[in-house]
């Protein structure tokens, strides 16, 4: 199977994240704050899907980590 994108490279949202799929990072901190995942954010692949879709680490100005969310190869613009 031929693959656009590698495991930990970055890359652009191109749409909004189902917030259904979305898995936040720091869930259990007390001062958690439940951020939408927005075309646009920046993000590092993670891991290839079973069903063809990337699992995307979803990363703060910063380059910190806030979520997880899966999203197709179409949903993704290399940086």
């Amino acid at each position: 199977m031929q693959t656009q994108f590698k495991r930990h490279q970055t890359v652009r949202l191109l749409r909004d994240a189902d917030p259904n799929y979305v898995e936040y990072h720091n869930e259990d901190e007390p001062d958690f704050k439940e951020i939408p995942i927005v075309k646009g954010m920046h993000g590092k692949i993670n891991m290839l899907l079973s069903n063809g879709q990337y699992h995307v680490e979803i990363l703060d100005d910063e380059g910190k980590t806030l979520a997880y969310a899966p999203f197709g190869e179409e949903d993704l613009e290399a940086e």
